[in-house]
């Protein structure tokens, strides 16, 4: 893990335009109005317990990443996203919340001063057979 990587790529991704379309970035993928990074990746062919070993190691890092941010930018409760999911099978939620949803259970969020931006640190864990994924999210679109 490269923390000091994670957190230039999260603030870098703060200022970085938006793209048209949907596609693939040199960290994940964007679309209007958001961008996804990759920090980190496991799996998905990994078995039971060195996926499990990997959720943990991820969980670590992730709370890493919470802690420098939230000296920056506050200390914040986990989102469930959880209820987010819910909303999705009766509502339109919007992008990237509904994917983000889909992926993991809960994720860190912050307004970011002085953008006009939501920054979010999530670990993608929802599918115990696929890969395991930290994730940066950035996106001009307030939680739902």
């Amino acid at each position: 893990m490269n923390l000091a990587r994670h957190i230039a790529l999260i603030d870098e991704l703060c200022f970085r335009p938006f793209p048209a379309e949907h596609g693939p970035s040199d960290v994940g993928f964007s679309g209007p109005g958001h961008h996804v990074a990759v920090l980190e990746s496991g799996g998905p062919d990994l078995d039971p317990a060195h996926w499990a070993a990997t959720v943990d190691q991820f969980e670590k890092q992730r709370d890493a990443v919470y802690e420098l941010l939230a000296s920056r930018w506050g200390d914040v409760d986990p989102w469930n996203l959880q209820t987010v999911l819910l909303r999705t099978e009766r509502e339109d939620v919007p992008q990237p919340w509904a994917w983000l949803s889909h992926e993991a259970g809960v994720a860190w969020l912050w307004e970011v001063q002085g953008t006009s931006r939501w920054a979010a640190v999530a670990l993608a864990d929802r599918d115990a057979g696929g890969a395991v994924q930290l994730l940066a999210v950035v996106t001009e679109t307030a939680p739902p």
